[in-house]
């Protein structure tokens, strides 16, 4: 089966992992398999990973001598390869087109279905948060999450209206909150954008999962591995930059709690070009979805890897 969407950075991507015939690559989110194809095609041996179990229908058609899909998250990635078994590893972050386009997934409020948004088969549901969550702590989540200003407005409204009368529905949910925040007045987005993404990340733990799969690109690489991670909102972007800089040396070593260098002089990674790069205007115009995407990428060294500080 042919993939329906465009990978987003494709090119950028193979460049910037530099592959060779032979190389192992990580495909971290194997979605519909933009990327896994286009690394294959470079001569790699490629290990998939996707937490959800419907991707393994784009992946029929692929070599099985030089391709596996592993149905599981990303950060367990060194579970299956082992410390340094990987020349190269890709992170592609966020929700897949696919999902996004199927309105049974409940991710968007575009196409309405269940209110569910989970990228595999497990876990609560958006409409369990929505329904369960203390007022307190769905609105923090739409702050934190969605970076959304009126988050306590929203929740409050949330919570008086699913004693009457609970959510199960995307469109539901966000007619109430484009109802609750006056109606779109002329805006470009819809007002339930940042609270759909910030009930996604929730629902699906993104945030931590990313900062979990860094953590484990830094293992599973070989010294001269290449690591590319391709964003889609600022919260992604931030946690990559502050990783790869502090990993590259430029930036100080953070909480003791945190993984930590052996050696603090020995910077594990260097940035393969400095800041991000985003996509050129032929691919905006093909690809509206790759508006908001940036490329950050580094190389791994011989540098030990991080340890947790006792």
């Amino acid at each position: 089966m042919s993939a329906p969407h465009l990978p987003v950075l494709l090119n950028e991507v193979v460049e910037a992992l530099a592959i060779a015939p032979g190389d192992v690559v990580v495909d971290g989110t194997f979605g519909a398999g933009g990327y896994a194809r286009a690394f294959l095609a470079a001569g790699a041996k490629v290990t998939a990973f996707d937490r959800d179990p419907t991707a393994a229908r784009f992946a029929a058609d692929l070599p099985a001598e030089a391709f596996t899909l592993v149905c599981a998250r990303f950060s367990e990635m060194d579970d299956i390869l082992g410390e340094g078994g990987a020349d190269g590893v890709a992170l592609d972050l966020g929700v897949s087109s696919m999902q996004l386009d199927e309105a049974e997934r409940g991710f968007s409020f575009m196409r309405d279905g269940p209110l569910d948004m989970r990228m595999g088969d497990q876990g609560e549901t958006a409409a369990d948060l929505v329904n369960t969550a203390e007022p307190e702590d769905l609105a923090r989540i739409l702050f934190v999450y969605g970076e959304e200003k009126k988050s306590r407005r929203i929740a409050g409204a949330i919570a008086r209206r699913r004693v009457q009368q609970p959510f199960t529905r995307t469109g539901e949910l966000a007619d109430f909150i484009e109802g609750v925040l006056g109606g779109r007045r002329g805006a470009k987005a819809h007002p339930a954008t940042r609270s759909f993404q910030a009930l996604r990340i929730a629902v699906n733990d993104e945030l931590a999962e990313l900062e979990a799969g860094l953590l484990a690109a830094e293992r599973v690489l070989k010294p001269g591995g290449r690591l590319a991670v391709v964003t889609f909102h600022s919260l992604e972007d931030r946690i990559v930059k502050a990783f790869l800089g502090e990993r590259a040396g430029r930036t100080p070593a953070g909480s003791r709690h945190l993984p930590q260098q052996q050696d603090p002089r020995q910077p594990s990674f260097e940035l393969a070009f400095n800041g991000a790069r985003t996509s050129g205007q032929l691919e905006l115009d093909a690809n509206p979805r790759a508006r908001s995407a940036k490329l950050r990428a580094a190389v791994r060294t011989e540098a030990p890897v991080w340890k947790v500080a006792a």
